[in-house]
Order: structure tokens, then C-alpha cells, then sequence
């Protein structure tokens, strides 16, 4: 077997509507299809980055909650590149979003921070320059 690349991530949502926004109006992701699963009480959202498939945000009623952070078992966090860390940062500021201080990776020499979004899932924004 020889996997090609990361397809999609998915991940469930408390608050469908506050997701929603989150993703598309502060971290700038592209609705590339939206239904509800009738049967299910589900939305599925498909969400694009730069024109390449990445987050599926699905409904659910009632699902249990992150059992803890960061460090139990599972996916630990999303991370994502930018180009100018302290433009973005500034930009979820803006967004009401609080960030973690800048830190620096001690074995890349390359900044960092952390943020949630709106359920508390860690997501990391990586420099790259």
C-alpha cells in the first residue's frame, strides 16, 4: 500500500451554525458542499482551503464532549501554515479568537502558536518563511 496524501480531516461540531462561521468567516475555508442528512439530524459540511478538499464538519445531536486536552489519546491538533504569524494572529484577534503567546520550535527554529475553535479542538499555526 502507498498512501498519496491526507484526503480530508473530520471533525464534529457542537454548535453547527457557530462552526460554521468560525471556519469560513475566521479561518477562511470555501463551502464546497453543504447537506443535511435528514435521518441522521446531521449537517455535513465540506470545507476547501486554496481550492484543495480538506475539512469535512459534520452535526450530530447531542455528542459527548473532548474528553481532555491536548494530550489524550486521538488527534491531538490541526495545524496549519502561514506565511506571516503575526498577521494572523492579529487577524483572529480581530475575531474575537484568543491566541497562545508566539513560541519558538526548538528544533526548527520556526514560530508557532495555538488557538481553539469554537468546541476547543487545538489548532496550531506554523511560519513558514
Amino acid at each position: 500500500m502507498q498512501l498519496e496524501n491526507v484526503h480530508h480531516i473530520a471533525i464534529i461540531c457542537s454548535n453547527y451554525a457557530t462552526s460554521k462561521a468560525f471556519y469560513t468567516e475566521v479561518l477562511g475555508f470555501t463551502v464546497v458542499r453543504e447537506v443535511y442528512r435528514a435521518e441522521r439530524q446531521s449537517y455535513k459540511l465540506d470545507l476547501s482551503l486554496n481550492g484543495q478538499y480538506v475539512i469535512e464538519l459534520f452535526s450530530f445531536p447531542n455528542p459527548p464532549a473532548r474528553a481532555t486536552r491536548p494530550e489524550a489519546t486521538g488527534l491531538r491538533h490541526l495545524a496549519f501554515s502561514v506565511k506571516n504569524l503575526e498577521q494572523a494572529v492579529a487577524h483572529l484577534q480581530a475575531n474575537g479568537v484568543t491566541t497562545e503567546p508566539i513560541r519558538v520550535d526548538e528544533f526548527t527554529d520556526k514560530r508557532f502558536t495555538f488557538f481553539t475553535d469554537p468546541d476547543q479542538l487545538p489548532i496550531e499555526l506554523y511560519e513558514i518563511s
